[in-house]
């Protein structure tokens, strides 16, 4: 279905000159029966229809581990197999992947957890830039979207002992999660300020099933996204937005959405965040190929840039590149 519609919609690119990190996607080895294909060649395709993405950041997605490691080193092997593939990005004519966010249990005691740590650090061949510890899980909803986490993680003692010991090494937290979960983010942002956590996804805003009631949801959601603001080791991804779990709906219409159309849909949310969080810390994502159900790479950020049109040049400037690149550390152009 989504390489389909990849296909059906082309549209003229918006701003084409305008510099773009894409601050949140994923690689696979082989193919994936609900995605298929997404290795270099595809993100390169992605990155190179249009826009002027020159930089990206690969986030973790359970790909490539080996599995005859030792299990705090398993993940390990999804550095290496992205350090691979970064290495050929810097080669090629097209976006570069300049930062890795691995995977590792941040419960493992300190000593085993340094030693994950210095793992990828040593794999990652200068692009080790934090951990992705999953987080989402909620036992209402009738689906196992995202493969759920273990509950309670952010209650956890040795959990807040990791993410600690992340901030002390100078690396970063992404934090997938759904948002009845954000209110114990922010406990656990404000009792780690030396962390900087990364909110993935506008904070994880589900639209099914039992919170398919878009209004409530929102209204409840706003809230703890202010209270989660006032964290200032906190930045936010601003993306996720074609995951079906969000509930918009466009993966069972006849078409995907135009830019307009998806502009329309999210653009009040996206707005909010941006100006809740403020542009310095939002950075955009296309968190593909996961959006890739709702629409193609190029009208997802023709949607960015229409959603964003009313902010100032800085400001979008931050929006689009500036924030990724001070979080992560990345090269300036």
């Amino acid at each position: 279905m989504t390489t389909a519609w990849r296909a059906q919609v082309t549209e003229e690119i918006v701003e084409p000159e305008l510099d773009i990190v894409d601050a949140h996607h994923h690689l696979w080895p082989v193919a994936l029966p609900a995605f298929g294909d997404y290795g270099l060649a595809e993100l390169h395709d992605d990155t190179g229809s249009g826009h002027n993405v020159t930089a990206t950041v690969f986030v973790e997605c359970s790909a490539a581990y080996d599995r005859a490691a030792a299990e705090h080193l398993q993940s390990v092997g999804e550095t290496r197999f992205v350090a691979e593939a970064a290495a050929a990005s810097a080669a090629a004519a097209g976006a570069e992947i300049q930062a890795i966010v691995a995977a590792t249990d941040l419960r493992f005691d300190p000593d085993v957890l340094d030693e994950a740590l210095d793992a990828h650090v040593a794999a990652a061949d200068g692009r080790f830039r934090g951990i992705r510890h999953r987080l989402a899980h909620d036992p209402a909803m009738i689906a196992d979207h995202g493969h759920m986490a273990e509950p309670d993680l952010l209650a956890s003692p040795a959990f807040r002992a990791g993410l600690a010991r992340l901030g002390e090494r100078g690396f970063t937290f992404d934090a997938w999660l759904f948002h009845p979960q954000l209110p114990a983010l922010v406990e656990v942002a404000r009792l780690t300020p030396g962390t900087t956590i990364v909110l993935d996804h506008i904070g994880g805003p589900v639209g099914v099933e039992p919170y398919a009631d878009h209004s409530a949801r929102r209204a409840w959601w706003r809230p703890q996204m202010r209270a989660l603001a006032q964290c200032e080791n906190v930045v936010l991804k601003v993306g996720g937005i074609g995951m079906t779990v969000y509930g918009a709906g466009f993966e069972d219409q006849p078409l995907p959405p135009t830019s307009d159309e998806f502009a329309a849909y999210w653009g009040d949310d996206v707005r909010f965040c941006i100006d809740t969080f403020g542009p310095s810390r939002c950075m955009f994502e296309s968190n593909f190929p996961v959006d890739r159900f709702s629409c193609s790479y190029h009208v997802l950020w023709n949607a960015f840039k229409k959603m964003s049109a009313g902010y100032s040049f800085s400001e979008r400037a931050d929006l689009f590149s500036g924030t990724a690149r001070r979080t992560y550390g990345l090269q300036q152009n």
